[in-house]
């Protein structure tokens, strides 16, 4: 009986002790695993942006703030580390005083047990200290490493987007046919415990009309693209295209409408013809033709392998600016009756900004097309401009009238050397 209780007393201590450095392991393990993303994120940002850190001599600057991150990963590392030696020499304790009782319990108890019984239980007892200490450490790892699924499910939980196509996407025929576009009191946020990037926006844009967005960084400019693709749901009011609610209409429905030529082209790994026309949808003579508007055939044809010129990933082994020109070609492919370029021409010339523009007003000429200008003289003959402020709308009329008003519109004129 003495035996027993002994024994349970022993059993009790191991789970103190599991129970005890479980609590704290955990909480390492959690803190290291989080110590790591910014490690990683900042080796990320640096391999992109290689070139921009040399050009301006921020090496060292550059150099120091991941050693930095990487002493804290190491720290709480090595507090892990030691949290495991701690647990380690405990349970070796907690063996060594199994195999001194049973030891003692034999020298005691002499008579009465053999030589062979007690050389039994010692040894017996030497591998119970093996299996106490590996089922701890395993039972504990176990759970210490369940803060990798913590992080999984923590994604698993996001929200998701809405429906990727709605009941009634079939009835919708050739929708948009005019193009049309009205705001009603429209707000968008970021995060539910954040301020609205936009706020009371209602403005009417009619069909065929081109619209200029305009506005200092951070006025809203891109956040009124993403509403429009419904990138980021509505927080207030509604977005009508025709006369049709968008956040009644699934996202594929919604997006395969409207074409966007972003302000950082994207490109895929595979032929220059798959890039062009992923699903192919069109003939041969129709690709050389949008190549040729967006002012790329020349380009294409000195190529050996002409549009089965493979892209390497992102485009890796075009300029910006082709792969600017590509995203025109592929617009042009499509010509939807809704446009949206994001600063579409940042990235090249100004020259080449001119062509692009005009064979934008004239390919797209019964469509709307949104455009968000890098350059405000791109937008001088569009028949409204946009101007936003702080999330909101603050001039919206032709580039006359705001001009002779002397607002916001002027000044940025002004500053651009338009006046």
């Amino acid at each position: 009986m003495k035996v027993d209780t002994k024994m349970y007393t022993i059993h009790r201590s191991s789970l103190n002790i599991q129970d005890f450095y479980l609590a704290s392991s955990r909480q390492l393990q959690r803190l290291e695993s989080v110590s790591k993303s910014p490690l990683y994120t900042q080796f990320n940002e640096t391999l992109q942006g290689i070139g921009i850190i040399r050009a301006f001599g921020e090496q060292n600057r550059l150099f120091r703030r991941p050693h930095t991150r990487l002493d804290t990963n190491q720290q709480l590392s090595y507090s892990r580390f030691v949290a495991n030696r701690w647990l380690s020499i405990r349970l070796d304790l907690l063996g060594n005083c199994i195999v001194f009782t049973v030891a003692i319990i034999g020298v005691i108890f002499r008579e009465s047990i053999g030589p062979g019984l007690v050389g039994l239980a010692v040894v017996n007892s030497l591998r119970l200290t093996q299996v106490l200490n590996m089922a701890v450490h395993t039972a504990t790892d176990l759970e210490t490493n369940t803060v990798a699924v913590e992080r999984v499910k923590e994604y698993c939980d996001v929200e998701p987007e809405a429906a990727w196509t709605s009941g009634h996407g079939s009835a919708l025929g050739k929708w948009p046919q005019e193009g049309r576009i009205e705001f009603n009191d429209y707000g968008l946020r970021y995060r539910n415990d954040l301020e609205l990037a936009l706020k009371n926006i209602t403005v009417a844009i009619q069909k065929s009309e081109k619209v200029g967005i305009v506005g200092r960084t951070g006025a809203g400019k891109s956040s009124f693209t993403m509403g429009l693709f419904r990138i980021i749901e509505a927080a207030a009011g509604q977005i009508c295209i025709d006369g049709i609610d968008i956040s009644t209409i699934g996202l594929h429905d919604l997006r395969s409408r409207i074409t966007i030529i972003p302000q950082d082209p994207v490109l895929f790994l595979g032929s220059l013809r798959m890039n062009l026309d992923p699903f192919a949808n069109y003939c041969d003579d129709d690709i050389w033709t949008a190549l040729e508007l967006a002012h790329l055939k020349s380009f294409v044809t000195g190529l050996p392998e002409k549009l089965d010129y493979e892209c390497s990933e992102g485009g890796e082994n075009l300029s910006v600016g082709q792969r600017q020109l590509v995203c025109l070609a592929r617009a042009l492919l499509r010509k939807t009756k809704i446009l949206v370029l994001d600063e579409a021409t940042a990235a090249v010339d100004l020259e080449t900004d001119n062509l692009i523009q005009s064979t934008i007003r004239i390919q797209f000429k019964d469509c709307t097309v949104i455009t968000i200008a890098h350059r405000l003289n791109t937008i001088m003959d569009y028949s409204r401009v946009l101007v936003f402020d702080k999330g909101q709308i603050v001039e919206f009329d032709t580039p006359a009238n705001l001009l002779e008003k002397r607002g916001l519109f002027h000044n940025m004129a002004k500053d651009a050397g338009l006046l």
